[in-house]
């Protein structure tokens, strides 16, 4: 049943890491400014029902049991997911999609304010030149419409804006930027740097850079070391939409929030053009809502965006909004990881660390950066950490009392992870399509998704499991173990494309200022609009792209030509 329309300068669908930002950035602008999301209310502190609980508050611990498995079989195997942190996860069996028998994608997703910038691992990488570089050279892809020394700046705002500890190091690959305090390294990571720089000239172990303030900011505290981060934080040490963007937004008063707000459709006026505004269904009372605006950002996220262009289908876009080029919903890209060695380096065995460090190291890609690997194309970066086992080996020792208890709190073995994350190559059947048979429960399509890892990736990972374990040797670590693991699309979380970016309005959906050819007043900037994967954390870029994509709208709002 359809209620009264409402009017709006602008619309935002989705309030993650992307639609936090355009919020942010419209509002400040002066723009009356609605951001629909489709899951629940998250409240800034209020929320973080978890986040002091302490593991025998737990019915189970925080583990997962079979029961949880069998609601949340997909999100389930997430690196945050556990019972502490379930809730801002979806329940797979309520929110279905389909995928081949041969080709598993696993869709993690987060519907609620905030989206998963609750439960990312917030590393935050600037891409290189050379990455946004690389379709061109190598003929992968289309070009990338803009270059490094475009979203530089950008890099330099929202860096500033959202607090990020790191260590400039005048490294190509991740180029330095506006940086906190480094966290310290463990004593063996220390170690490994120093032997890596005695090897190899071109290989750098350094600090994680992440999205944690080392000094307070406005309303933000500074990070408490207690890596319980995926539960909320109530500091707002970490940065994410609800601690950060949507409340700057929210002072301005130029910001309304609607949660339980399913996007269905944009609209769309034949006549002038341009998108009107968006049809919405309220999630908990099925009624269905028109808003109109002068102009819409979409960051519902890579796949929720594409669901939504997807399923706009009319007389002048009948295979889905903004699709005149015909190559929306493929091209669809996630980093391939689970290639993991781990070695122990027992000469530091006396020396131990305290807290919990919410962040590991990270070496930059080194593989087809000055020469030219014969097997493979691109490169990957690696990411790990060190760790002593005695407290954690507790979890299968048996035992119990005094001398128990102090048995886990001496020294033990320290152990050093490296795992590596490779960049994937667009590729055209690598896709997602609406399945008008399989609806969810409220009888909207569901999407369809193919993708699988092809010979470049294949080959790139027996490099990857090479290097991690040629560095854990070299550096002195002994009984180094490797694994392959497979690795099924999506479990990343750095899906992207499937709108892409581009210089050509015949094989690309967006400008260089993630304007949609075809329909001049609405922007996309989530990860359905990258061009490429490289194989850094892509989410500090997608914060750029939107904050200098609004600056973009504005002033074309300025002129009058939106």
């Amino acid at each position: 049943m359809k209620s009264e329309v409402y009017e709006f300068d602008a619309i935002v669908v989705g309030s993650g890491i992307s639609g936090g930002w355009a919020a942010k950035e419209l509002t400040e602008q002066g723009l009356k400014t609605l951001v629909l999301e489709r899951g629940r209310m998250v409240e800034h502190i209020k929320d973080y029902t978890t986040t002091n609980m302490s593991p025998w508050e737990f019915r189970h611990r925080s583990y997962d049991t079979s029961k949880i498995k069998e609601e949340y079989p997909i999100q389930s195997t997430n690196y945050a997911f556990n019972e502490a942190t379930m809730r801002y996860f979806v329940n797979d069996k309520e929110n279905p999609y389909s995928t081949p028998d041969d080709q598993p994608f696993r869709w993690i997703r987060g519907y609620q304010v905030g989206g998963k910038s609750l439960i990312w691992a917030r590393q935050v990488y600037r891409w290189s030149k050379l990455d946004f570089e690389a379709n061109a050279r190598d003929g992968y892809g289309v070009d990338w419409p803009i270059r490094y020394e475009d979203i530089a700046p950008w890099y330099d705002y929202v860096e500033e804006f959202a607090g990020i500890s790191g260590q400039s190091e005048g490294n190509q690959m991740i180029p330095d930027g506006q940086f906190q305090a480094p966290m310290e390294m463990t004593c063996v990571e220390k170690h490994v740097r120093n032997e890596l720089q005695k090897h190899w000239k071109d290989r750098l172990l350094t600090i994680g850079r992440v999205a944690h303030l080392m000094e307070p900011k406005k309303n933000r505290s500074k990070c408490q070391f207690r890596d319980l981060c995926y539960r909320g934080c109530p500091y707002g040490a970490y940065f994410s939409s609800n601690s950060s963007t949507l409340p700057a937004a929210m002072e301005t008063g130029n910001l309304t929030l609607r949660p339980n707000s399913i996007v269905e459709s944009i609209l769309y006026d034949d006549k002038k053009g341009k998108a009107t505004g968006v049809r919405v269904l309220d999630a908990e009372t099925g009624e269905t809502n028109e808003y109109k605006a002068r102009i819409l950002f979409l960051c519902a996220s890579t796949l929720g965006t594409t669901w939504i262009m997807l399923n706009s289908r009319s007389s002048r876009f009948p295979n889905g909004f903004a699709n005149d080029s015909g190559v929306l919903g493929h091209y669809l890209m996630d980093h391939h990881a689970e290639v993991v060695s781990a070695a122990s380096y027992e000469a530091f065995n006396n020396k131990t660390s305290y807290g919990g460090r919410p962040n590991g190291i990270y070496i930059p890609r080194f593989q087809n950066v000055k020469e030219t690997h014969s097997d493979f194309i691109r490169g990957y970066g690696m990411q790990g950490n060190s760790y002593q086992t005695n407290w954690s080996s507790g979890l299968e020792k048996p035992g119990f009392g005094a001398e128990f208890k102090k048995s886990l709190t001496s020294n033990g073995t320290w152990i050093m992870l490296l795992e590596a994350f490779g960049e994937c190559l667009p590729y055209y059947d690598n896709k997602v399509e609406l399945d008008t048979e399989k609806v969810d429960k409220w009888g909207l399509p569901t999407l369809r998704i193919s993708a699988e890892f092809k010979e470049n990736e294949q080959s790139m990972r027996k490099d990857m499991a090479l290097s991690t374990a040629e560095i854990l040797e070299a550096t002195g670590g002994k009984n180094v173990k490797t694994n392959i693991y497979e690795d099924i699309p999506g479990f990343a979380v750095h899906e992207m494309g499937t709108a892409r970016m581009g210089r050509d309005p015949e094989t690309s959906i967006l400008n260089g200022y993630n304007q949609c050819h075809s329909v001049s007043n609405v922007f996309i900037t989530d990860g359905s609009c990258m061009v490429s994967s490289a194989c850094q954390n892509p989410s500090i870029t997608y914060m750029a792209l939107t904050a200098r994509a609004c600056a973009y709208a504005v002033n074309e709002m300025k002129k009058h030509n939106l």
